[in-house]
């Protein structure tokens, strides 16, 4: 029989560096400006489409939601750093922390469109999910709105396992919502941690940063 521990350890709210990014703990007075650039952007309807949140009219408004998400004991926001620029280009927390279970949850993701779909996100989300497997966490899970294309599609990029549907499961923004569930297991974690390491070699980058292989062509075959 398996044995587990009480608990396992509660993930830290701390900067984590990479070679294309940092995360650090969101704080308004630093991240503020930045991360509204990105939220009041022309595109910021779409960014926010698929957020409990709304897309913020005002910058005062975003105040009270980069507050509200500094200081929110469910969830550990930390904004994204683009190491080429110094600025703040997204957001994204750890969340449904169970210390009780070793399970954990990233989500409140706004990747900006100046690091969408590049090796920055990418090893945003590596360096979040590396850290909660080295506390020895069981299972890292990915939850999204069912008709959420390109959250799914990026899910089953960086190689989590669909698990099902939970029909109706939740009511957002006036919508009934079905919920997409995914994960990845701690004994997944190792394969999937030396393709994300292969991918995110500078090797594996143009000089224009374009990719040479896939992420996926650095997975085992299933």
């Amino acid at each position: 029989m398996s044995s587990f521990p009480a608990s396992w350890p509660m993930p830290e709210r701390q900067p984590f560096a990479g070679l294309y990014c940092r995360l650090e703990p969101l704080d308004p007075a630093l991240h503020g400006n930045d991360l509204y650039a990105v939220a009041s952007d022309r595109d910021a309807e779409r960014l926010y489409r698929w957020l409990p949140d709304p897309v913020p009219t005002s910058r005062e408004a975003f105040e009270e939601e980069l507050l509200a998400a500094a200081a929110s004991t469910d969830r550990m926001a930390f904004a994204v750093i683009d190491g080429a620029t110094g600025r703040a280009e997204g957001r994204q927390s750890l969340m449904d922390i169970s210390t009780a279970h070793g399970s954990a949850e990233i989500g409140h993701i706004l990747w900006g469109p100046r690091i969408a779909g590049t090796r920055v996100a990418t090893e945003a989300f590596f360096l979040l999910a590396d850290h909660v497997f080295g506390l020895g966490y069981r299972r890292y899970q990915w939850r999204c709105n069912a008709r959420n294309g390109p959250s799914r599609r990026a899910a089953e990029r960086f190689g989590y396992a669909f698990e099902g549907i939970f029909r109706q499961h939740l009511v957002l923004k006036g919508e009934s919502r079905d919920t997409a569930w995914y994960s990845i297991l701690d004994h997944e974690w190792p394969d999937r941690r030396t393709a994300f390491k292969r991918w995110l070699d500078p090797e594996n980058f143009d000089e224009a940063g374009r990719q040479r292989r896939r992420l996926s062509e650095f997975r085992p075959a299933s």
